[in-house]
């Protein structure tokens, strides 16, 4: 399915990170992976009866996909009748506490991201287009690592605007599925959220994005079972990647259309 964004009727588009701009949700899911299968073995070899390991296809887009680190981990151990302390976030590694592990999965990541992290199919155009259509353009994602991936990627100078998980700290906004990330973007974009396109990929982020009001949320999905889930929760329309969305009156590479 294609789909296309018209420039009369949005002024601004914001955009999720992982797994919508950046082809990073791979990375993410599969150090989450060896990270929690590193703490559900150790419960286990204490004598705490656990079900089951981390599901990557699961597991991963329901307990942990666009919420902050921390939610996610939260998340994933209640899953697991599992609680643990809060912990101190600037201790070191550890697998006895949500920051230690937190920092684990950071560190894990963060050197992957910069050494694979690549754009998704259509991001470079789909950025490209909407600049000269003059649509505004934001990054509203809950990582703390987002300045890397847009760097890594190379689409940072087609980004206007960034709100991360760093700002979310600094600010004090709640993670997705909380509208704060989203209504902070648009707020720095000038924008009012019935003029903006959402485009996520995130149960979370769709449910942010209807709590935001968003005029029309675009989601990713690649497989058809995830495709049917998003369009569920609410999705306006549901396509595989960015290549598969246009803007009114021009081609994908930005030029104008014929």
């Amino acid at each position: 399915m294609n789909t296309e964004i018209d420039p009369d009727d949005f002024d601004a588009v914001v955009f999720d990170l992982d797994g919508v701009l950046a082809s990073t949700a791979r990375i993410h899911a599969l150090v989450w992976k060896q990270v929690f299968d590193r703490v559900l073995s150790r419960h286990r070899s204490s004598g705490v009866k656990v079900d089951r390991d981390f599901d990557i296809e699961t597991d991963y887009l329901r307990y942990v996909d666009g919420r902050p680190r921390l939610d996610g981990i939260r998340t994933f151990l209640t899953s697991r009748r599992l609680t643990l302390p809060e912990g101190d976030v600037n201790a070191a590694e550890t697998l006895d506490t949500v920051a230690g592990i937190g920092r684990m999965k950071n560190r894990l990541v963060r050197d992957l991201l910069k050494r694979h992290g690549k754009a998704e199919p259509g991001a470079k155009e789909l950025l490209q287009s909407l600049r000269a259509a003059d649509v505004k353009v934001a990054v509203a994602s809950s990582s703390v690592n987002c300045a890397t991936v847009l760097e890594a990627t190379g689409l940072t100078g087609l980004v206007g605007i960034r709100v991360d998980g760093v700002d979310a700290r600094q600010l004090g906004l709640p993670g997705k599925p909380d509208p704060a990330l989203f209504l902070e973007a648009l707020r720095r974009l000038g924008i009012a959220a019935d003029r903006a396109v959402l485009l996520e990929d995130a149960d979370a982020g769709i449910e942010a994005g209807h709590r935001a009001g968003f005029k029309r949320i675009i989601g990713i999905g690649k497989d058809p079972e995830r495709k049917r889930r998003l369009a569920d929760l609410g999705a306006d329309v549901v396509v595989p990647d960015l290549s598969h969305i246009t803007v009114a009156g021009r081609s994908g590479s930005g030029h104008f259309g014929i």
